[in-house]
């Protein structure tokens, strides 16, 4: 006698994706923040080690430590918010992209490590691309303040301070420097990272499997929870890793345009000043620092996300 088969997952709502993106945000900016701000001042102009850094950390007033979360706030604002705009429209686009053939065969995921729909790679690059392109643009007032917090260059007292600073010296126009280069990482970044981290999770969780002595699914094929997290976390860290190798490049470009707007006028101009004055390994400054950063926080911000939407 055959078992019914159990109804099809319906899609959890944007505003369940928007509180989850939100949350796993928020957390991962505020745990990683020190590596953030050391990787932003290593990239910026006349720092090139991590020792040169720590060694003006050391000089602060307030401390090595509290000095290693300054920029926090908008850090979180940044990325909470970041976060739950790209979940949000990254989880529309790719619920639209699955009811249609346009771009290969879709379906709603039921078994395996996730909740998300199954799309085609293509699908997965595009989608990716255009949530981080549209939630960058939106969120760039705060990247700008937030890159300005974490380096020695400003001494801004407050968020509000911030605003006004920027304001007044480089206009509204201040608070999208360096959106070019912003989008030129993020978008391959984005679209690299959905396609290898959903190529990643089947592989990964074949590993699992074939490793484990106990039984890694449920009765309905679909992955224990416990299973399910470590796969999510550890193809989110690798997918996250091979993609900040790839895009160090355009944020070391980034960072100079937003922290010295008058000096690091464009993408082209700066990259060529960049390797005149400090060489073609000042596109690399900050690899180490920001492939960390960026494992934890795509491993955290992904693993929190995939669980409370699968819950």
């Amino acid at each position: 006698m055959s078992h019914p088969s159990p109804p099809p997952r319906r899609p959890a709502k944007s505003g369940r994706h928007f509180v989850s993106g939100l949350g796993s945000g928020v957390a991962s900016a505020v745990i990683l923040q020190p590596l953030d701000l050391l990787k932003t001042r290593m990239q910026q102009a006349g720092h090139s080690t991590l020792a040169d850094c720590l060694r003006d950390l050391r000089k602060s007033q307030v401390g090595v430590l509290p000095s290693l979360w300054r920029g926090t706030v908008p850090s979180a604002l940044r990325t909470g918010f970041g976060s739950a705009l790209y979940f949000t429209s990254l989880n529309a686009i790719r619920q639209q992209v699955s009811k249609t053939n346009a771009l290969g065969q879709h379906s709603l995921s039921r078994t395996g490590s996730s909740s998300l729909p199954t799309l085609s790679n293509t699908a997965n690059l595009l989608s990716g691309a255009v949530a981080r392109t549209l939630a960058g643009f939106v969120l760039m007032p705060l990247t700008v303040i937030k890159v300005r917090f974490e380096s020695n260059l400003y001494s801004y007292p407050s968020v509000w301070a911030a605003v006004k600073g920027i304001r007044q010296t480089n206009g509204l126009r201040g608070f999208f420097s360096g959106f070019g280069a912003t989008a030129m990482r993020d978008a391959p970044y984005a679209g690299s990272y959905v396609l290898f981290y959903e190529m990643l999770k089947p592989r990964v969780g074949s590993l699992a499997s074939s490793i484990s002595a106990a039984p890694v699914e449920d009765s309905d094929k679909k992955m224990q929870a416990s299973v399910a997290s470590a796969v999510n976390f550890t193809s989110a860290s690798l997918a996250a890793a091979a993609c900040s190798i790839i895009s160090n490049p355009f944020d070391a470009v980034k960072t100079r345009i937003q922290l010295q707007p008058h000096e690091y006028r464009n993408m082209v101009q700066t990259a060529v000043k960049m390797v005149a004055e400090d060489g073609f390994r000042s596109l690399w400054d900050g690899l180490a620092l920001r492939l960390s950063r960026k494992a934890l926080s795509s491993a955290l911000a992904w693993t929190v996300y995939e669980e409370l939407i699968r819950r």
